[in-house]
């Protein structure tokens, strides 16, 4: 096959697959972590909690499978081979949450409304990806460099290696959290009885087995001129806008093939539920605060080193220290965002 094709768009076809089946569960599963946590906090219902709960129960079981059968390696994953900064995941999943409940959506959300034909979420799109790259390689690089200093980690940076290396054998130590947050997930009779809810939310978690699955298959047949990577939505949204503009002078990559993935599954789910018309913003407030937002996510997400599906399910299914931290900030900085939409500044009476 890298015959025909070169292993850039091999990965961008193994990240497009993925992303497709992403694209779909947003449309016809409703999968979104912004409704998971608007619908906790203001609703009472954690369907979509508990339905993010099965796609990271899968996807853990889904990776540490692979390790016990095929001996994949996680550790090369960038989330696993930089040192943890706890201080950089607590400010930049703030950020990222924060941003996520002033634009209404996070960087896949964006994506899966675009597909849908929300012109809206276009402006989300660009504007995050563009501040991500300012983040990455930008004008906010040197700063971030000095406030968050990258070094690799002496040891794997996750928690079932760091059991590991206390004797606690890998495989099964993996196995046993990813079960244990697929049962907590199913402990609710009203969720078990929505079994479209746990069909995408399987789904979502194959995904993104599906992309560490791939990228290593991939860098084993390239020598490692591929990268190991799975599924996130912050830089590779940059990476998409640099490639439509300087194609001739890149390459494609999982993460571009994984962001037009995520457009085309979107586009083919509102089609199929008839939901698919053009939308475009009608309010310059509306228009401030996505713009607003979409900057604080795209720079919030390169400290964090990934967004609420980059950290939410693609770390968390290495099980790396800095996804449930990272998860609990973004949840932290999206219910602020979000009472500040409702209440404003002032306290409530």
């Amino acid at each position: 096959m890298l015959d025909i094709l070169s292993p850039g768009a091999l990965a961008a076809l193994i990240g497009c697959a993925g992303g497709i089946g992403l694209g779909l569960a947003a449309r016809l599963g409703r999968f979104c972590s912004m409704g998971a946590i608007e619908d906790a906090l203001y609703q009472g219902s954690y369907i979509r909690a508990r339905q993010w709960g099965v796609a990271i129960g899968v996807a853990i079981i889904g990776v540490f499978t692979l390790i016990g059968l095929s001996g994949f390696d996680p550790t090369a994953s960038h989330f696993l081979a930089l040192r943890w900064s706890p201080a950089a995941s607590i400010l930049g999943g703030l950020m990222f949450g924060y941003g996520m409940a002033l634009a209404g959506n996070c960087g896949f959300g964006a994506l899966a409304r675009l597909g849908g034909g929300d012109l809206r979420n276009f402006v989300i799109v660009i504007v995050m990806g563009l501040f991500s790259y300012m983040a990455l390689n930008g004008p906010l690089a040197e700063l971030r460099v000095v406030l968050f200093p990258p070094a690799p980690a002496q040891n794997p940076a996750g928690i079932a290696h760091w059991l590991n290396g206390y004797g606690v054998p890998l495989v099964p130590a993996g196995l046993s959290i990813g079960l244990a947050v697929l049962i907590l997930a199913l402990s609710s009779k009203s969720f078990v009885s929505d079994p479209k809810s746990i069909l995408w939310g399987g789904i979502v978690g194959l995904a993104i087995t599906s992309g560490w699955a791939g990228t290593a298959w991939l860098s084993h047949l390239t020598f490692e001129a591929v990268p190991l990577a799975s599924h996130s939505f912050a830089a590779p949204i940059g990476d998409t806008l640099f490639f439509l503009m300087m194609s001739s002078a890149t390459t494609p990559s999982f993460g571009i093939g994984s962001v037009a993935g995520v457009l085309i599954g979107a586009a083919i789910g509102s089609r199929i539920k008839g939901h698919f018309r053009w939308e475009a913003c009608d309010d310059p407030r509306e228009l401030k605060r996505q713009i607003g937002g979409a900057a604080l996510m795209g720079v919030g997400a390169v400290l964090a080193f990934g967004c609420t599906i980059g950290q939410g399910i693609s770390a968390m299914s290495v099980l790396a220290f800095s996804a449930p931290i990272t998860v609990v900030a973004i949840i932290a900085g999206a219910a602020l965002g979000l009472r500040h939409l409702i209440y404003g500044f002032s306290p409530v009476t």
